[in-house]
């Protein structure tokens, strides 16, 4: 027997262990200290009333003998799959039911989708990026290209041609820098992965946050993306499953490359390696696109994106650079004086007691900068606020 040594060419410990592990460190040494967490991007807010009334009842379902459900269809129940359908047409994208597989969030198909390709296509992957698309290929053993994503381009790079790649990881809004494609932009990367025959890997888990009808929410919302893009979303951000663990893939149809059907190969693969997400879970997914669903994950959501404000308003003050926060959880900072991410990790750290994500972990485009999140409760929030605006004055 032979491990796979292509573990060997990733990092020991991802880096939410590493923060986590120098956040214990110092709360060991210093029990007195109320550390507030900005880092990770954990949802703080329960599960919204209605979603939690549909969890029981479905839990009681299970309960009797009429209504138990035991293996449901691996892509998904057909309930649920026609409520995410209607949400896309909502934004002016039309799915067929077959084209959107149930999944337990959008980490897991990120990861899960590269059985379909073969491991000599060449990965290409903004820099900085969310670590899963590098570590999940880096451990196939695939080679991967980076464009870089910087302040000149606001964290948003576009295609180059002198660039050749099969597979490309888009994410928008973006995770780590909340930077935002708009339509033109993401035409040119459709057209790009259409002249060339790639595939993109389209990651829009956080396009609950936008709230500007010109910036799309799908890149099925552009010309073309159907037969060069596959998308990835989650109820984690948008209805705080991230404890729950429920998301959807979507795989059109029209996706052929070399006489193979994507579409078909993803239901392939699924019906071989994934026994699909649970009733109940499925249930509880389900009523959170009911009316009073909608309602009340807005007011969730309008939570996050008031702290985001409240922090982005104190960078202002400060003359901090930053992007991100209106449409997106996340806010990616320069940091000041020139430190660099680790430092100024450590730096908030022992002076103010605040932790957030060193943009270096995403990448080396991200040294120097660093990752706040919105996600924290609102008491947190005005507090590190206000520790911040004492701390930067």
């Amino acid at each position: 027997m032979k491990p796979n040594k292509n573990y060997q060419n990733i990092a020991q410990s991802y880096l939410f262990s590493t923060i986590a592990k120098k956040v214990n460190e110092f709360s060991s040494k210093n029990p007195d200290k109320k550390i507030i967490k900005l880092g990770i991007g954990d949802v703080t807010l329960p599960l919204c009333e209605v979603v939690v009334k549909a969890l029981k009842s479905a839990s009681e379902e299970m309960g009797v003998k009429e209504t138990f459900h035991g293996y449901g269809p691996e892509q998904g129940y057909e309930f649920l799959k026609e409520k995410i359908g209607q949400y896309y047409r909502e934004h002016n994208v039309n799915l067929d039911n077959d084209e959107i597989f149930v999944s337990d969030g959008a980490k897991s198909d990120l990861g899960n989708i590269l059985d379909l390709f073969d491991i000599n296509n060449t990965v290409l992957v903004p820099d900085p990026v969310y670590p899963v698309y590098v570590d999940t290929n880096t451990m196939a053993g695939r080679k991967i290209i980076y464009i870089n994503a910087n302040a000149d381009n606001n964290f948003l790079p576009l295609p180059d041609e002198n660039i050749k790649a099969d597979i490309i990881y888009l994410c928008s809004p973006n995770n780590p820098t909340g930077a935002v494609y708009n339509k033109e932009q993401l035409k040119q990367w459709v057209n790009y992965a259409n002249h060339n025959q790639s595939i993109i890997l389209f990651d829009s888990a956080y396009e609950c946050f936008i709230t500007d009808e010109n910036l799309p929410r799908s890149i099925y919302e552009i010309d073309g993306a159907k037969t060069c893009a596959i998308e990835f979303c989650s109820f984690s951000k948008m209805a705080g499953f991230t404890g729950t663990r429920c998301g959807w893939t979507v795989v059109p149809k029209t996706l052929e490359f070399d006489t193979m059907n994507l579409n078909k190969m993803w239901l392939r693969r699924q019906t071989t390696k994934f026994n699909g997400v649970s009733y109940i879970i499925q249930k509880g997914a389900e009523a959170v696109f009911s009316p009073e669903g909608q309602k009340q994950i807005k007011e969730n959501l309008d939570y996050y994106k008031e702290n985001a404000k409240l922090i982005s308003d104190v960078l202002t003050k400060h003359n901090i650079w930053h992007i991100g926060g209106k449409h997106s959880p996340y806010i990616w900072l320069k940091c000041p004086n020139n430190m660099k991410s680790w430092e100024f990790f450590d730096y908030l750290l022992e002076n103010v007691q605040i932790v957030g994500t060193p943009g270096s972990g995403f990448g080396n485009n991200g040294e120097g900068y660093f990752r706040l999140t919105s996600f924290g409760s609102r008491e947190n929030t005005k507090e590190a606020v206000e520790r911040l605006d004492k701390f930067l004055g």
